[in-house]
């Protein structure tokens, strides 16, 4: 098996970095989009949520987003993505 060396990697890395966009798991993608557990994605959600007018819904959503953070701190990222995708959701 041949390894990826020079442009043919950095071509390789812009499509994996393209395919994160277009999946909404990366920063930048719009709210109620799927997160992933990363601190940056904590930090975007985090930002979104701040901008929430409906103040139960903004509640909720940043119970939910502690709830991620714990799951994030026990390496349980199945348990993060799920209430991070739930806070996510409050935000339509």
């Amino acid at each position: 098996m041949k390894t990826l060396t020079g442009l043919t990697a950095a071509a390789a890395l812009i499509a994996a970095i393209g395919f994160a966009n277009a999946q909404g798991t990366a920063p930048g993608t719009a709210p109620g989009a799927m997160m992933d557990c990363s601190d940056a994605g904590m930090t975007h959600a985090n930002n979104s949520m701040m901008k929430m007018t409906d103040t139960t819904k903004k509640a909720a959503a940043m119970k939910e987003m502690d709830t991620a953070k714990e799951m994030m701190a026990k390496k349980d990222m199945a348990g993060c993505k799920t209430h991070m995708d739930k806070a996510m959701g409050m935000m339509k």
